[in-house]
Formats: structure tokens, C-alpha cells, sequence
């Protein structure tokens, strides 16, 4: 569903994200940029033990191009701690965040063959809608899993 970026956006406090010892830490907020196709979004670090494991980006918004190649989270894990679950574990810290912004469906898009990505969505409750082509912001055109994961209040 895209849609034009809201002019009077306005960030939430994430409060403490943690689980366990994992830990979503705020880095930065970036508004939209409607003329460079960007919308708000949320950049958080994935510490464990005060350590770098990872990064994880909630964006509030989809563009045409978001809804095509990006999604709503995005999400990379340090080589050293794959496997950890970190991923899925981040998601979930951000599924309150999402619906405060009114979000109750989540998309999240990744490459047919990034199985472990593919599984981390899935252990989230994410459900394959399709695998078709898409363009990324670069003009590469890619094979891309589309998968809807419902976080809509009271779940």
C-alpha cells in the first residue's frame, strides 16, 4: 500500500527494547525526503553485552519502491553472531513500535535463495504472498520473496 509521505510525521519514543541480552539501540531517526523517495524510518543497532551485532531499520511508510524492493524492516546480523537469532528476535522488539504508527501488516522482502532470512521471517509469522521480479533503488532487477507478517493489535 503506498502512499505519500506524511507531512506531519512525528517519531515515538521506542522506550528500552531489549530481550534478554539482546538490545535494539537508536541510532538515528531520518525523516521523509519525498523528492529522494524516503520515508520516516527508525535505525537501530542490535547490541548484545554492549557489542555490535547487527543493525535493523522500521520504516514507517512505503513507497512505490519500498512496496517492490525494501519493505517495512530491513535487517543485517554481524557473521560472528548468525544464527543467534537476533533477527527475528528484533522484529519482534519492533512489532510494538510498528503499530504505534498504526501499521498492522508488515512487509518484508528478501532474495529466494537468503534462506536463513527466509526463515527468520517465517519464525516470525510472516507469510509468503509471492516471489516475483523487482527493481532496486540501483536498477538491478532481482528475484524478491514478498512476505505479509500481521501485527495488528491484540496479536
Amino acid at each position: 500500500m503506498p502512499m505519500e509521505p506524511d507531512p506531519d510525521f512525528i517519531f515515538h519514543d521506542p522506550g528500552r527494547l531489549t530481550d534478554d541480552e539482546l538490545e535494539l539501540h537508536l541510532l538515528e531517526t531520518r525523516p521523509a525526503i519525498p523528492e529522494k523517495g524516503r520515508v520516516p524510518e527508525y535505525k537501530f543497532e542490535m547490541r548484545t553485552n554492549e557489542v555490535k551485532a547487527g543493525n535493523i531499520s522500521l520504516r514507517t511508510e512505503l513507497t512505490e519502491q519500498l512496496s517492490h524492493y525494501g519493505g517495512h524492516i530491513g535487517y543485517e546480523v554481524e557473521p560472528e553472531f548468525r544464527g543467534s537469532h537476533f533477527s527475528a528476535r528484533s522484529c519482534r522488539l519492533l512489532f510494538k513500535l510498528a503499530r504505534t504508527h498504526g501499521i498492522e501488516q508488515l512487509l518484508i522482502t528478501c532474495a529466494p535463495d537468503n534462506i536463513a532470512s527466509r526463515k527468520t521471517i517465517e519464525s516470525i509469522g510472516g507469510r509468503l504472498e509471492t516471489i516475483d521480479r523487482a527493481t532496486t533503488e540501483d536498477g538491478i532487477e532481482r528475484d524478491t520473496c514478498y512476505y505479509h507478517v500481521d501485527i495488528g493489535v491484540g496479536i
